[in-house]
């Protein structure tokens, strides 16, 4: 797994939303992430997105934090768009607003484990989560996610300036 700081400037983003927090997310009877996944993805609403900056990346995205990691979150699924123009009532906009990252880039592996081996790293370093800054925290599905056997995996989260 790499691990490098970076800088991104704004990202504007369209898509669907649910709110959850991770202990619930243990619990397939109240998981809600999965639920989202499955409504973008099968309803199609990616290809609804008008102006998308490029079609093929999806950003997965936590915000609007209730307070770290263990409260409620936003959970977020949808596309980069310039601008935000005809939103069609199903979705929501979303601006992450220019900030620092932590990068972490897990891979090749099967979904979702390369995705939960990223995770499990960002909740056990103490010194990232000492940094972190609970604004926006995501992560990117483009091409190297094509194939969910050998998922190539980059996941930001937010930090401190």
């Amino acid at each position: 797994m790499q691990k490098t700081n970076t800088q991104l400037p704004e990202i504007k983003l369209v898509g669907i939303t649910s709110r959850t927090r991770n202990i619930s997310e243990m619990d397939q009877s109240t998981a809600k992430i999965g639920l989202t996944l499955q409504k973008y993805f099968q309803g199609g609403f990616a290809e609804k997105i008008s102006n998308r900056t490029n079609p093929t990346t999806t950003y997965c995205v936590f915000t609007e934090y209730e307070s770290d990691f263990n409260g409620e979150y936003t959970y977020f699924v949808g596309q980069q768009v310039a601008p935000f123009d005809d939103l069609p009532e199903e979705f929501v906009a979303l601006t992450i607003p220019a900030q620092n990252y932590t990068k972490f880039t897990n891979g090749p592996g099967p979904m979702p484990a390369v995705c939960i081996d990223v995770w499990k790293q960002v909740w056990v370093d103490s010194e990232l989560d000492s940094r972190r800054n609970y604004i926006a925290d995501f992560e990117i599905y483009d091409e190297r996610a094509s194939d969910h056997s050998k998922v190539v995996l980059d996941i930001y989260i937010g930090i401190k300036g």
